[in-house]
């Protein structure tokens, strides 16, 4: 038997945030096992790979994070263990065809880590994909500033939408139990900002409880003392009510910020998407919104280049962005995913095509954001501090309107900062992203 407490192990984590969460789930399953962790991939002699398999372009990434990695084989490193979303879907393809890696496992097996681990230290690639209980994980290592975390309050998806491969991957919507989320949240310790996260987390609960549940576990977490902020992401239109908006409203620790992904704006696309909605609902959905709360800050994300997408939807899609005047927004160009349902409509548009129009949605986004950015020009602006940019040589925080890695930031001067406070800021520059300010006390040249 291999003792696993002299084995230093590293994680390459890819992919969103929910597969992050995976990953400092298993991080605590190693750590509990008395092993030790290291950031430094020269030094592991196990290292894990957690990948994302939802597009072409995280498969490609992925593989070549692999192959890459069994280069250190050459060092230290003695394992690569595979796990997450690759493996989960695509266990057939990749299993004989990347033999740099040694232990395959899915989604659900990270009970079965060690089991695994130690069979391949017997001189064996090994394929435990399938063999785990997929039991619930309290316990996490916090890959984030230790500020803020993320909270993943399900799995899956039942919403079919045509060109998504995740529940293929993952299978349909499991709501985790309330209590053992409430439990998971009371022990992250103390927390400036929580942010919710799942494939829909407006969905929570319907599975397990028979009902809609997601404003109950919001005040359940907001009522935690170390908890000090909730933001949420990945609201589906459909699902937003009347309740939900006012507990935004009324809920002083719910951040006034919701992501939408509403992927498109046209009719004709929604529906050969298998979307709920329209343009006129959505628009009327973001109305709703800032008449109740004057300030939200809404973010979404769009899918440009659908299958039989013509100019004048896309020009549709255009005026839908400027009528709409999101605060943050993602663009992509649909990816054609074999075993999805749009895989197999006809009327696809070319690469070069989608890439020009996700081009143009962006610029398009760049000077709505600019104007909204530009109003805070001269005024001071509450923001909590997460870091200091050495390139930069400042520090660098983000502002209600800004999650973690999706949205801009604001990169202030002060004499002094603590991460995960906040601080009045001064903003005197802006771009088309982010903000540039400095606190009211700041000395310049100290």
């Amino acid at each position: 038997m291999i003792d696993f407490k002299t084995k230093k192990f590293g994680l390459i984590s890819l992919g969103c945030d929910k597969n992050r969460v995976d990953s400092e789930k298993l991080l605590s399953i190693i750590k509990s096992n008395g092993c030790n962790l290291t950031d430094d991939i020269t030094k592991a002699q196990v290292l894990i790979i957690n990948t994302c398999a939802f597009l072409e372009e995280s498969r490609k990434e992925a593989i070549e994070t692999i192959i890459d990695g069994a280069a250190y084989k050459s060092e230290n490193l003695e394992m690569i263990v595979v796990t997450g979303c690759l493996p989960q879907k695509f266990i057939g393809e990749t299993f004989e065809a990347l033999t740099e890696a040694d232990v395959f496992l899915g989604t659900d097996d990270y009970d079965k880590f060690f089991e695994a681990l130690q069979a391949s230290y017997n001189g064996e690639r090994v394929n435990f994909v399938g063999t785990g209980t997929g039991n619930f994980l309290p316990d996490r290592v916090i890959t984030t500033p230790e500020h803020y975390a993320y909270l993943k309050i399900a799995d899956g998806c039942n919403n079919r939408c045509t060109y998504c491969l995740i529940p293929k991957i993952r299978g349909k919507y499991v709501s985790y139990p309330m209590e053992q989320l409430i439990n998971e949240a009371e022990h992250l310790g103390d927390i400036s900002e929580l942010i919710l996260v799942a494939q829909d987390v407006t969905r929570y609960g319907i599975d397990l409880y028979g009902e809609k549940k997601l404003i109950k576990i919001l005040q359940n977490l907001t009522a935690l003392v170390n908890i000090n902020s909730v933001r949420l992401l990945y609201c589906y239109p459909d699902m937003i009510d009347d309740e939900l908006i006012v507990e935004i409203r009324d809920n002083p620790k719910i951040i006034k910020y919701i992501d939408i992904p509403l992927q498109h704006s046209q009719d004709r696309i929604l529906k050969l998407m298998n979307r709920k909605g329209s343009r006129e609902e959505y628009l009327a959905l973001i109305n709703k919104l800032r008449q109740n709360i004057p300030d939200i800050a809404i973010r979404s994300t769009f899918i440009t280049g659908f299958p039989t997408e013509s100019d004048e939807d896309f020009e549709g899609l255009k005026s839908f962005i400027q009528e709409a005047k999101l605060d943050n927004c993602g663009f992509f160009a649909y990816s054609r995913e074999p075993d999805t349902a749009a895989y197999k409509l006809k009327g696809q548009v070319p690469c070069s095509v989608k890439r020009k129009r996700v081009k143009e949605l962006y610029k398009t986004q760049q000077q709505i954001s600019r104007c909204k950015l530009e109003k805070y020009l001269g005024k001071k602006l509450e923001v909590m501090c997460d870091a200091i940019d050495y390139d930069k040589n400042c520090f660098v925080g983000r502002a209600y309107f800004q999650a973690p890695d999706i949205d801009g930031k604001v990169y202030f001067n002060a004499n002094y900062a603590v991460q995960g406070e906040k601080y009045q800021i001064i903003i005197n520059k802006t771009d088309s992203y982010d903000l540039f300010g400095c606190t009211e006390d700041y000395e310049f040249g100290k």
